[in-house]
């Protein structure tokens, strides 16, 4: 493979302009992420030291194997809910090495409203085990939750990715064969008390962990038996009656210790056999990339710039460099693993999609990984490109996207507009991981677009009666409608619906595919076989 030539110069005035931009999002974005991580109300952190029970990071930190990374996920979820009280959905989510095993984490944070789930909350557990599910990755629980959040407990019960999914999801891993380890820390409550249930393995631990349906109060109101926790559902009761747990701990190390032990059992899954070969650093710096994005969303950047700080060595075997130029596609290496790679460089034309569709199926047939790099504003509109069939050429590049077998990950380095989010293997079409840089934006389409849109089917409508607008009357339609699309355009608002898995620092990009991509290794592949492509 060729070492990209890069084009950019460094110490010009237009890549300094951006680089600093660009770092001062990524100091923004390092603040949140400390403040959702570890910013809580003193009472609520002595309220756990009197109760014995550590802070779930350190309690992530204790399971984790000293020395390995931890690639955490969603940790700016519900950042725009709930007035911003539910730091994380309340949940700690991610990927880590325990016993030297690739496992899913999923951790309870009861130092926020005593770990109840808010709706965002259970997306998270979902959207985790899904990750579980893909990858086939084992999952470990780190249980202490107060159970629903009840005030809003219609957002949580019983639509199909409601809690219930949680539960169905545990159950279609143990039907898979991916063990599950669950330590019980604090209340395990109704739907929660399934958790440990429904895991192949789990620990209790004495005195502050529990399993019931229904807690002593709903016993006693339902009943009029009195009956204390420990005597209901603590550790004795479940590790020597009731058989409902497995191990009992006299502290939550003594349990962690327990858990690693049980993990280390574990069969290892065999690694699907790909390209590999040794890794290499890119030869240009990734802290480049802060220069190379533009300041403005709307200012075109040539994908390869990426690409050249994202891959080993730099190197990228581009496919049809000279045809489709609007679409960058071809082969590289991410830490040694060989991956097809597929990133915008303009609006996507009726050669380009051609191009990205069967490039698709190029990798799907020699089982290379896709790493989608997405820029997109959308597919070209116009008489001339749909008389030459611009719809059903956008429609086999998403045929083709749906059919993939081998996995997907994406990308969101920019702008995400339109259909072009759909060919690009957007959120709905399953990427095994979504990642989103800082400065990007999702929707429909731009704000700017929006608000001409929105006016003028206003003005249209008035014009048929006879009515015009003044020039205040139209800046009152547009700029709410600018205001709107511009906050739930951003990537904070995206990661805050849990639409992707977090918003990397460009920067740290690369260790987070080289992790991804491992993660994705554990599942076979099937044979390639795709839908009816429209000709």
């Amino acid at each position: 493979m060729r070492q990209i030539q890069s084009s950019i110069d460094v110490n010009s005035a237009e890549f300094q302009a951006n680089a600093a931009h660009n770092q001062g999002l990524a100091a923004a974005l390092r603040e949140r992420h400390h403040k959702a991580r570890f910013v809580r109300p003193q009472r609520d952190m002595d309220r756990l030291a009197r109760q014995e029970k550590l802070f779930v990071r350190e309690r992530i930190e204790a399971l984790l194997d000293p020395g390995t990374p931890f690639m955490e996920l969603s940790t700016l979820a519900a950042n725009m809910a709930y007035g911003g009280e539910a730091p994380g959905a309340a949940i700690v989510t991610g990927i880590g090495i325990v016993a030297g095993q690739e496992v899913v984490i999923h951790a309870d944070d009861a130092s926020v409203k005593g770990g109840a789930w808010y709706p965002l909350s259970v997306k998270k557990i979902v959207r985790a085990l899904d990750i579980a599910i893909e990858n086939r990755l084992p999952v470990v629980h780190l249980c202490d939750s107060a159970g629903g959040f009840l005030p809003l407990q219609a957002d949580t019960f019983a639509d199909r990715y409601y809690a219930g999914r949680i539960f169905r999801n545990q159950a279609i891993l143990s039907k898979l064969g991916v063990p599950q380890v669950s330590l019980v820390m604090g209340h395990c409550t109704a739907g929660g008390a399934y958790i440990p249930a429904l895991s192949e393995y789990n620990v209790i631990v004495r005195g502050t962990g529990a399993i019931f349906l229904g807690g002593p109060p709903l016993v006693k109101a339902a009943t009029g038996e009195i009956v204390s926790v420990e005597e209901l559902g603590g550790c004795d009761t479940h590790t020597q009656i009731s058989g409902t747990a497995d191990y009992p701990a006299n502290s939550e190390r003594h349990a962690i210790a327990i858990a690693r032990e049980i993990v280390g059992t574990w069969k290892r899954a065999e690694k699907l056999k790909i390209e590999r070969i040794a890794p290499e650093a890119p030869h240009y710096d990734p802290a480049e990339l802060y220069g190379v994005i533009p300041r403005d969303i709307k200012v075109q950047f040539d994908m390869r710039e990426v690409i050249a700080r994202v891959v080993d060595g730099s190197r990228f075997h581009e496919y049809q460099p000279a045809y489709g130029t609007t679409l960058v596609c071809g082969f590289a290496h991410i830490f040694g693993m060989r991956v097809g790679i597929i990133g915008n460089n303009g609006v996507l034309f009726n050669d380009s999609s051609l191009k990205g569709a069967h490039f698709m199926q190029l990798c799907d047939q020699n089982r290379t990984p896709i790493l989608f790099l997405q820029n997109i504003t959308g597919y070209m509109v116009g008489k001339e490109y749909e008389h030459r069939g611009i719809t059903k050429d956008g429609a086999k590049m998403i045929m083709a996207v749906s059919g993939l077998e081998v996995p997907k990950i994406t990308v969101i380095v920019n702008g995400s507009f339109g259909a072009g989010n759909y060919g690009m293997s957007g959120r709905a079409f399953d990427p095994r991981f979504l990642f989103m840089w800082p400065q990007s934006q999702i929707s429909v389409m731009g704000a700017e677009q929006a608000a001409n849109v929105l006016s003028e089917v206003k003005i249209r409508q008035l014009s048929r009666n006879g009515e015009t607008l003044s020039p205040e009357q139209i800046a009152a339609i547009r700029e709410p409608v600018i205001d709107d699309y511009k906050r739930m355009s951003s990537a904070y608002y995206s990661t805050s619906e849990l639409w992707d898995d977090g918003i990397l620092d460009p920067v740290d990009t690369r260790n987070a595919l080289g992790l991804a991509l491992s993660c994705t290794l554990n599942r076979p592949i099937d044979r390639p076989h795709f839908g009816v492509f429209r000709m």
